[in-house]
C-alpha cells in the first residue's frame, strides 16, 4: 500500500510540474504579445500620422499642379490666339503686296502711255476745248486722276507698313507667349513628378500600416488565445484546490495533500514527515500538537494546525508540492 502511494504521489508530481510549465509558456507569450502589441500600435499611428501628412501635401501639390494646368491652357489659348492673329496678318500682307503690284502695273502701264503719246500742253488742250467750262473741267479731271494715283500709292504703302508692324509685333509676342508656355510647362511637369512621388510615399505608408495592423490584429489574438488557455488552466487548478477530495474536508487544498501524502495518515518517512499533511517533527511540536508525531494525532488536529501552518496561502511555502501544483 505505501508502495502504491509514492507511485501515485510521483505521477502526481510530474503532472503539475507540466501544468506549470504551461503556465509559464502561457504568461510570457502573454507578456510578450502585449509588448509586440505595444510597439505594432505605435508603429501603427506613426505610420497613420505620416500617411496623413503625405496625403495633406498630395492634395496641396494636387491644387498647385492643377493652377499649373490651368495657367499652361491659358498661355496655350493666348498662344493660339496670337498665332491665328499673325497668319491674319501675313494673309492681309500678303493681299496688299498683290494689290500693291496690281496699282504699280496700273500706274506702270498708265504712264507709259501718258510719256509714250504726246503730251498735250497748254495750247492744245485751250484749243482743242468747246469753251472755257470744258476747259475746266478737262484741266480738274487731270488734277483728280492724278491726286486718286498718289492717294491710291499712298494708302497702299501705309498698310503694308501697318501690316509689317503688325506682323513683327505679332512674332514678337508669339515668340515671348512660347517661351512663357514652355516655362509654365516645365513648370507643371515638375509639379507632376513631385505628386508622383509623394502619391508613391504615402501608398507605400498605407500599405505598411496595413501590415502593421494586419500583424497587430494577428498577435492580439495570438495573445487573446494564450489568455484564454490560461484562464482555463487556472479555473481547473481552482477547481482542483476547492476539491474535497476523499476524506475530506481539508485545511489545504487537496491537489496538496494528495501530492504530499495521497489522502493518507502516513507515519513518518526517511525525512521524519508524517500524517494527512506530513508535518516535520519540529513544526509539529512548533505548531503545539499533543503527540510525538502527527500521524499520532487525530485528523481533526492535524487539520486546525494545518489550516494554521496554512494562513490563508501564506504559508504555502511549507509544503514542497504547493509550488508544484
Amino acid at each position: 500500500m505505501r508502495r502504491l502511494v509514492l507511485i501515485v504521489c510521483a505521477l502526481l508530481l510530474l503532472v503539475p510540474s507540466a501544468a506549470a510549465q504551461d503556465e509559464g509558456t502561457l504568461r510570457d507569450r502573454i507578456g510578450s504579445g502585449k509588448a509586440r502589441e505595444r510597439s505594432l500600435a505605435s508603429a501603427a499611428d506613426r505610420l497613420a500620422e505620416l500617411e496623413r501628412k503625405a496625403a495633406r501635401e498630395v492634395s496641396i501639390l494636387e491644387g498647385r499642379l492643377g493652377a499649373a494646368q490651368t495657367e499652361l491652357n491659358e498661355a496655350e489659348t493666348r498662344l493660339a490666339s496670337t498665332e491665328v492673329r499673325e497668319k491674319q496678318a501675313r494673309q492681309r500682307v500678303n493681299r496688299l503686296r498683290k494689290r500693291l503690284a496690281e496699282v504699280r502695273g496700273k500706274l506702270a502701264g498708265l504712264l507709259k502711255e501718258r510719256y509714250m503719246s504726246d503730251r498735250p500742253d497748254f495750247v492744245t488742250v485751250v484749243l482743242h476745248a468747246d469753251g472755257f467750262p470744258q476747259l475746266l473741267q478737262t484741266l480738274s479731271f487731270v488734277k483728280r486722276v492724278e491726286r486718286a494715283d498718289t492717294r491710291v500709292l499712298d494708302l497702299v504703302r501705309d498698310a503694308r507698313g501697318e501690316a509689317g508692324t503688325e506682323q513683327r509685333a505679332l512674332e514678337t509676342l508669339a515668340a515671348r507667349q512660347q517661351q512663357e508656355a514652355k516655362a509654365v510647362r516645365s513648370r507643371r511637369d515638375a509639379l507632376a513628378n513631385i505628386t508622383a512621388g509623394l502619391r508613391e510615399r504615402r501608398d507605400t505608408l498605407t500599405r505598411a500600416r496595413a501590415a502593421r495592423q494586419a500583424a497587430l490584429q494577428a498577435t492580439r489574438s495570438g495573445r487573446r488565445k494564450a489568455e484564454r488557455e490560461l484562464n482555463r488552466l487556472l479555473a481547473a487548478r481552482a477547481r482542483a484546490a476547492r476539491a474535497s477530495g476523499p476524506g475530506g474536508p481539508w485545511a489545504i487544498p487537496w491537489a496538496i495533500v494528495q501530492c504530499e501524502s495521497g489522502g493518507q495518515n502516513l507515519p513518518p518517512n526517511h525525512a521524519g514527515a508524517s500524517g494527512y499533511y506530513q508535518f516535520m517533527p519540529d513544526t509539529w511540536r512548533g505548531l503545539g500538537g499533543s503527540t510525538p508525531h502527527a500521524y499520532q494525532a487525530s485528523k481533526a488536529e492535524q487539520d486546525r494546525l494545518a489550516a494554521r501552518l496554512w494562513a490563508g496561502g501564506a504559508g504555502r511555502h511549507n509544503w514542497v508540492c504547493a509550488d508544484l501544483v
